[in-house]
């Protein structure tokens, strides 16, 4: 069992450190397509980190999410452990059992997908738009 450690203070500063510029890269590149296939327009601009980072999986299969989890030193635990504090700082409980790497990284784009959309990630997607 993966126990969570530190506040939100610690979890806002591990959710930072681990958003690189691969991943926003990533999200970018993940987004453009969301809004070539009209998945993102401008009525639905409240819903765009749901539709993009939770609607659907992000990624699928196990030995592609440990990739992933790999290509941007993430360890399984460390991971598990990230969205495990998220849960707690924003639902009051874990509800989730992150016992497998899918879980993982889906949980850690949502996560991070709601960090880049607020620190940029939205007008980067208005821009798309306005094209």
């Amino acid at each position: 069992m993966v126990r969570a450690c530190g506040g939100k203070r610690q979890l806002k500063l591990t959710i930072m450190e681990n958003l690189t510029n691969k991943i926003k890269e990533e999200f970018k590149a993940f987004v453009t397509d969301k809004v070539s296939d009209v998945v993102l327009t401008m009525e639905n601009k409240d819903e765009w980190q749901y539709h993009c980072f939770n609607d659907d999986y992000y990624l699928i299969g196990y030995y592609q999410c440990s990739e992933w989890l790999k290509s941007h030193n993430i360890g399984e635990l460390e991971g598990a452990n990230i969205c495990i504090q998220y849960e707690k700082e924003n639902f009051g409980e874990c509800y989730t059992v992150y016992d497998n790497t899918e879980a993982i990284v889906n949980m850690l784009a949502y996560i991070y997908g709601e960090q880049w959309i607020s620190d940029g990630g939205e007008e980067f997607i208005l821009n798309l738009l306005e094209k």
